[in-house]
């Protein structure tokens, strides 16, 4: 696919230098769609976002390692993720949607794919919880792979399902901050009670998604990714979720890159956040 002209041109050169071996831990592909269609049950319909436009952003922001993420519109078809991660086995991995109709072939052929975890959406807008019989069949098929479950949540159901994510006998990762309002600041319940599961060695927390919670310049989400990072600095991540999905506004990833030295703000917090956590949750 031709990446349109004007993608990097309206992006920002960030003024902060990655590290190398700095990963995009929460991105997407998207389509193109006359080659990987669109699940039928979608909630949303994106703009397709191949593999080349992220390849070509991540080379633009100096970005040296990504994570896939499949994402609800493609549904339960990995199809292209798994072209994406296929493309450069050495700098992708992947996080599947799967339900339990998948075979030991099915999971085999993911982890060879370069596939490391199972995402579940419990968010509303996206079609809410899922089949909680489904998600407890599919837990038990892969909590022994080495894998690692990653929830979508709304800042208000994270104390109802806290019962059942304590219970979790795997890894699992928070998407996007728990999705906490960041006008409500760093002493809100919900957040509160995201850090209390952080207490758990087997929870991990994704800074993502400041321009989810917040609008640029992002100075109250800011704050947030923070205090999470240094609750738990060995087990957080960084991503900048292009091609933000149902955004409010247009992100710029600069902006967002630009965010990093902010939230983690030495060397060392830099690494771990941007090197060190992702590459030993995602076997780079």
């Amino acid at each position: 696919m031709t990446i349109p002209p004007d993608f990097l041109s309206k992006r920002r050169k960030p003024a902060f230098k990655l590290p190398p071996g700095a990963t995009d831990a929460h991105c997407h592909v998207f389509g193109p769609g006359n080659v990987f269609p669109y699940s039928p049950s979608r909630k949303y319909t994106p703009e397709d976002a191949p593999k080349e436009m992220l390849r070509a952003l991540h080379d633009y922001l100096g970005i040296e390692r990504a994570v896939i993420v499949q994402a609800s519109c493609h549904g339960l078809d990995n199809a292209a993720m798994l072209d994406c991660i296929a493309s450069d086995p050495k700098r992708y991995r992947g996080v599947a949607i799967v339900n339990d109709t998948f075979t030991d072939a099915d999971f085999q052929n993911l982890h060879d794919g370069g596939v490391r975890g199972v995402r579940f959406n419990f968010v509303k807008h996206l079609g809410g919880a899922p089949d909680m019989a489904v998600f407890d069949r599919v837990i038990d098929r892969v909590k022994d792979r080495g894998w690692h479950v990653v929830l979508h949540l709304d800042a208000k159901d994270i104390d109802e399902l806290s019962a059942v994510i304590r219970k979790l006998p795997m890894t699992f990762v928070i998407d996007h901050m728990g999705r906490v309002p960041s006008a409500d600041g760093v002493e809100q319940a919900p957040l509160n009670t995201l850090l209390e599961l952080a207490k758990l060695e087997k929870c991990w927390i994704k800074v993502t998604g400041s321009e989810r919670i917040d609008f640029p310049p992002y100075d109250k989400a800011v704050p947030i990714a923070r205090k999470i990072l240094e609750t738990i600095p060995d087990r957080v991540l960084w991503g900048t979720d292009f091609p933000h999905p149902n955004s409010t506004h247009e992100a710029d990833e600069g902006e967002l890159v630009d965010l990093v030295p902010h939230i983690a703000v030495s060397d060392d917090l830099q690494r771990k956040l941007l090197v060190d956590n992702p590459a030993k949750l995602y076997d780079f």
